[in-house]
């Protein structure tokens, strides 16, 4: 039998490969003796917050992306993260100093005595659900320092922050707690919604924050009761704000500019303000909404009577009910409706405790059957729209937890609801060219975003950035 003749293709197919190997070594060894020859400069992006989780570059906890030229700088920095560590928690419900420390590791005798007694520590005498306590260590495990960010957002002269409390060392190793605060980062997020039944289940389909809802409630209370006058296919679009504290959120701030369509009308808001510090709101037309008085004074409440003819409850007879009646839980916080000055404060006969505010024009407002009264107000005391100034209750002549809101013009009663009450000062001169520079690219926003929504109208939570 002859033998088989190797095919011609799978011997050029042999040879190709073992040319392409020798010429991948040829290449490699020139290229080697260049490298020795001649090494590029190398650079790389070092992020010194890169280190495993809850490890990080101490004393300063801060982000810093910087470009490196040499490679041993890379492991200069590493030898340095290497020196200090942070841990960090959150605060859990039930939570005491010793289960903290026990999560961030720490065990240094004396420490949650000090924090106990030291005045300056009080802050950390109530411990928040939710807040973060950090703690840096040394290679050995002692505490560096530890902080507990007790109060993440607060406002402070048109600015936000947090602050903390730290706990640190002195030069003799003992023990020493000081305030401090640290500015906040602002991230600013538009969204739209459609009404299908409430207010804050749309906005929560929306991904918008409780506390923005809540302000959209306040903002716009003056012209839609948030509680009665809702429709099912009413809209929204709104522009607000976030905080965060390196990286970690720090609470919502505040609605920058919202349009409701309530019933097909259109209600519009935008936040300006005139020092840079102080502000309010204002429609489109520059019209200040601070300056008609607020539907309900309390959120999200129903009418249990209304202004008019009644039965009353205790008397069992018919009487004018004098007010509107909002039905709501011991305790709910009670709002004033307008600016005014405290023109009574105190207990009067079947009203229980009362709350009388004197406005301008000869307007006064009541508020009744309340369970306390706000924290250190007082008779002559100022009050802004929307302060806190009591809370719901069922004291004088009454059958069950409610606020008797009552409203006075020339000390007639009138329906709140349908009083002729005097309109709001606009903007003028210079103020109002400001305000409609200002308000401009806010107005052009929601214009966008209405343009959207027509187009896209199952569209929620349209963007953020």
């Amino acid at each position: 039998m002859q033998k088989r003749s190797k095919p011609i293709g799978k011997i050029s197919l042999s040879i190709l490969i073992v040319g392409l190997f020798a010429g991948a070594a040829a290449i490699a060894t020139v290229s080697n003796e260049q490298n020795a020859l001649e090494r590029p400069t190398q650079k790389l992006l070092v992020d010194v917050l890169t280190p495993p989780i809850n490890f990080a570059l101490a004393h300063e906890y801060v982000s810093d992306v910087r470009e490196v030229s040499d490679v041993s700088e890379v492991n200069n920095a590493n030898s340095s993260l290497n020196e200090t560590y942070i841990s960090e928690t959150r605060v859990r419900s039930g939570d005491t100093l010793a289960s903290i420390m026990g999560r961030l590791s720490l065990s240094e005798p004396g420490l949650i005595s000090f924090i106990s007694h030291n005045k300056q520590a009080l802050s950390a005498h109530k411990l928040y659900p939710g807040r973060t306590v950090v703690a840096a260590l040394d290679q050995s495990g002692g505490m560096l320092w530890v902080r507990y960010y007790h109060t993440p957002g607060e406002e402070q002269k048109g600015t936000t922050i947090t602050r903390y409390l730290e706990i640190s060392k002195d030069a003799t190793s003992e023990f020493e707690a000081r305030e401090a605060f640290e500015s906040t980062e602002t991230q600013t997020h538009v969204a739209v919604g459609t009404i299908e039944s409430s207010l804050f289940a749309a906005t929560d389909l929306a991904g918008v924050p409780d506390a923005i809802t809540s302000q959209i409630a306040e903002v716009l209370g003056g012209k839609i009761d948030f509680a009665r006058d809702m429709r099912r296919g009413d809209q929204f679009r709104v522009i607000y704000e976030t905080r965060t504290h390196r990286g970690r959120p720090a609470g919502a701030g505040r609605v920058l500019a919202v349009e409701f369509i309530n019933k097909g009308v259109a209600f519009n808001a935008t936040w300006f303000s005139v020092d840079g510090q102080s502000g309010g709101y204002y429609d489109k037309d520059g019209v200040s909404l601070r300056g008609t008085f607020l539907r309900s004074a309390i959120k999200f409440s129903r009418i249990s009577s209304t202004f008019g003819m009644r039965k009353h409850p205790i008397a069992k007879e018919w009487r004018k009910h004098a007010g509107v009646d909002f039905a709501a839980p011991t305790g709910t916080p009670i709002m004033a409706t307008a600016d005014g000055t405290v023109d009574f404060i105190g207990w009067q006969n079947g009203y229980g405790k009362i709350i009388v505010l004197r406005h301008g024009n000869n307007i006064i407002t009541m508020f009744a059957h309340q369970s306390r009264f706000a924290k250190n107000l007082k008779k002559s005391e100022q009050v802004s729209q929307g302060d806190i100034i009591g809370y719901v209750g069922t004291t004088g002549w009454s059958t069950g937890a409610h606020l008797h809101y009552e409203m006075r013009i020339a000390g007639r009663p009138v329906n709140p609801f349908s009083a002729s009450l005097p309109a709001a000062e606009p903007l003028k001169g210079s103020e109002k060219v400001a305000f409609f520079k200002e308000a401009g690219g806010l107005q052009l926003q929601l214009e966008k975003l209405a343009t959207l929504q027509s187009a896209v109208p199952d569209l929620m939570n349209v963007a953020s950035r």
